[in-house]
């Protein structure tokens, strides 16, 4: 079989050419049922995270910080999405499910690299709410077009630089048989848990390094929510305090589903009893909330509302 041939990767640093994805689910008929279903939840990421990037980029009110960033945090969510969806459907469907030890580690760069991407984004998306509730009169000033695009640009490098450090890490162990990763994708975990390295001083480095990004943003944001909250005490109107509350209520939803998610897959002991809720628990941040972000920050938003309304009303009155 290909998961039998063996090879030398930088130094003979590897000893196996192909993986096999063990996947969501070994039985053929549940298999030929999840299909269809996450084939669906796919096609909609894709559709309602291109509508929201070009109904930012089209509609000229929504040109402001916040619709900025949720512009790339849609980008995001499609190539975090698609760099793994594809991936899952075709396995679904094949008998063999072998992946190569190049494009294992491959999807494992990008996904990484998307995921702490949307860390460092969601917290200068706090940043932002904060300014705009606790310092409205200095907003434009302080969120200027220069410091919205180097937060972003910041985001994407601070996120390619961990994740190209820990696939490098990953390169460098010493893989044999067998060569099963216990999971639909190639993550992290199952990736060392391959090797048959002595890797606890790499694990712990990359464990230090994730919590860095990871927890460094979440506190981030969590301080900006409490500098928010003290601000929305501050205001005696009880409308004004309901309005303020509702600018950022989207923000704490998805930072809430994001993280909680997240944190429930990797911040157990690792064994097999928590096998199967790690691969449903994926699922929800891999799939299920790329597709749900969308909605999240649009259905209670009326910009949003207001933008798609005027884009429905000028398509109309070209026909």
């Amino acid at each position: 079989m290909a998961g039998r041939r063996s090879t030398e990767w930088n130094g003979n640093h590897s000893s196996v050419a192909m993986f096999v994805l063990l996947g969501l689910s070994d039985e053929k008929e549940l298999q030929l049922i999840l299909f269809p279903i996450f084939l669906g939840f796919y096609l909609v990421t894709l559709f309602w995270n291109l509508a929201l990037i070009l109904l930012i980029k089209i509609d000229s009110h929504l040109h402001t910080p916040m619709y900025f960033f949720l512009s790339f945090l849609s980008f995001i969510d499609i190539c975090y999405s698609s760099c793994i969806s594809p991936r899952m459907l075709s396995d679904l469907l094949k008998i063999d499910k072998t992946i190569s030890f190049v494009a294992c580690v491959t999807q494992y760069l990008v996904a990484d690299w998307m995921a702490m991407t949307e860390c460092c984004l969601l917290a200068a998306m706090a940043y932002d709410r904060y300014v705009a509730i606790g310092r409205p009169l200095q907003y434009s000033a302080i969120m200027a077009p220069g410091l919205c695009g180097k937060m972003v640009a910041g985001a994407y490098l601070g996120g390619f630089i961990t994740s190209l450090y820990q696939t490098v890490s990953c390169i460098h162990l010493y893989y044999c048989w067998p060569n099963l990763i216990q999971h639909f994708f190639c993550d992290l975990p199952q990736i060392v848990s391959a090797s048959c390295s002595n890797s606890f001083i790499r694990q712990l480095i990359l464990l230090l390094v994730a919590i860095f990004i990871a927890f460094g943003s979440l506190l981030i944001i969590l301080l900006s929510y409490c500098f928010i909250a003290a601000s929305i005490l501050k205001i005696s109107s009880g409308k004004g305090s309901a309005k303020a509350f509702n600018t950022c209520a989207s923000h704490l939803t998805a930072v809430t589903l994001y993280y909680g998610t997240a944190f429930s897959v990797y911040l157990h002991p690792k064994s097999r009893h928590f096998l199967k809720q790690d691969k449903v628990l994926s699922v929800v941040y891999i799939i299920i909330i790329p597709m749900l972000n969308p909605l999240i920050y649009s259905l209670r938003n009326k910009e949003v509302k207001a933008a798609l309304k005027r884009l429905i009303k000028r398509a109309t009155g070209l026909l």
